[in-house]
């Protein structure tokens, strides 16, 4: 069941960051500021969603982890710091913070400073969760891969 949870829980926080990434680029490349900010609105909404599921895959994972040493599930538990703290002090604070500005038709150089940090974060972060997501496929399926 926990690798259910897991499994299901990671899947749906990279679907998130991804949808959020993309949403935020499409919006600002090709359409109104009007858009932008309802983008920017539903994303700040959407934490709702995702901070859970982010605690979720977090606790899961920790709880099928244990203390083991074996190297993809120690990987998985170095990467888990960097994905949670981009979360917790960058990504979270600044989707509410640029809803705000956006909300307000406060398009100016913050708005779009911290938006670039948003966007760089989010791509960090999906990077790191789509390796800890191939070591967990590799953790599920050693038993069928070459020389295991």
């Amino acid at each position: 069941m926990k690798r259910k949870v897991h499994a299901t829980a990671a899947l749906l926080a990279l679907l998130f960051l991804t949808a959020f990434w993309i949403s935020t680029v499409i919006a600002e490349l090709f359409l109104s500021e009007t858009a932008v900010a309802q983008v920017k609105h539903g994303i700040a909404y959407a934490l709702l969603g995702f901070i859970p599921v982010m605690i979720a895959t977090g606790a899961s994972g920790f709880a099928m982890g244990g203390k083991s040493m074996q190297p993809l599930i120690a990987a998985k538990r170095r990467r888990m710091p960097f994905i949670g703290g981009i979360g917790l002090l960058i990504l979270a604070p600044a989707a509410i913070f640029l809803s705000m500005r956006a909300q307000a038709g406060l398009f100016d150089s913050i708005f779009y400073g911290v938006q670039a940090l948003e966007l760089v974060a989010g791509a960090v972060n999906v990077a790191l969760i789509s390796l800890n997501f191939r070591d967990g496929l590799r953790l599920r399926y050693r038993k069928h891969l070459p020389g295991q």
